[in-house]
């Protein structure tokens, strides 16, 4: 177990933390709405993903544009290793903005998945690929002409949560919580101590640990 000297990297996060305990770790800091109500669930059957957020922001339009793709290109080829594509289409499910392709574009730059607020497409194929992809769900058209990214690396919204680029992402089958900068170490710190002390509450309960027992001696359910 790492000390409270030691850093917590990302590959350790990725090995021992969860959302529901970064949102707890999150919220006794006071910052209450970090993570979207709204339902972005795993597409992939690889549903865990930390990294740090690579923002683009979406919009719908109805014309011939033979530059539909030109931003979303640029912030793909402009991704870093343990970057996460937060693709904010506003929910948007006028066309998939999010597919293999770019999958593929995006890990060979070093991304670790996507969190898309709106559709994608070539599930199965992304899904075979390992990369995690979180959506509101799937759609067979094009962003051709349907979709645009208007600006890249700018802070964006989802439902009421803000995403800053470079801010630490956790998300998996419970959820989706962004961790602020300025609490970042804080929050990581406190979710590493509590993952580890849940692991004592649970050998406590198999041993026959009374709940009640458990939160006056602990403080952790």
């Amino acid at each position: 177990m790492a000390t409270s000297e030691d850093p917590i990297t990302l590959e350790m996060m990725r090995d021992t933390l969860y959302s529901a305990v970064v949102a707890d770790s999150v919220d006794k800091l006071g910052f209450l709405r970090q993570s979207p109500r709204v339902p972005i669930q795993p597409m992939t059957s690889t549903a865990k993903l930390v990294g740090r957020c690579k923002t683009t922001l979406w919009i719908d339009f109805d014309y011939d544009d033979p530059n539909s793709y030109e931003g979303e290109l640029g912030a793909v080829d402009s991704c870093r290793p343990d970057d996460v594509m937060i693709c904010a289409g506003q929910g948007s499910m006028r066309a998939a903005i999010w597919g293999e392709l770019l999958s593929t574009a995006a890990r060979n730059a070093g991304c670790v998945g996507a969190i898309v607020d709106g559709a994608v497409r070539d599930i199965d194929q992304m899904d075979r690929m390992g990369f995690p992809v979180f959506a509101r769900g799937g759609s067979v058209y094009d962003a051709m002409n349907r979709q645009k990214v208007i600006e890249y690396d700018v802070p964006v919204d989802i439902d009421g949560v803000t995403f800053h680029p470079g801010d630490l992402l956790i998300a998996d089958r419970d959820g989706i919580v962004v961790v602020p900068r300025e609490i970042e170490d804080e929050a990581v710190r406190r979710a590493w101590e509590k993952v580890h002390d849940e692991n004592k509450v649970r050998d406590e309960i198999r041993n026959g640990m009374k709940a009640s027992e458990v939160w006056r001696r602990y403080g952790v359910l």
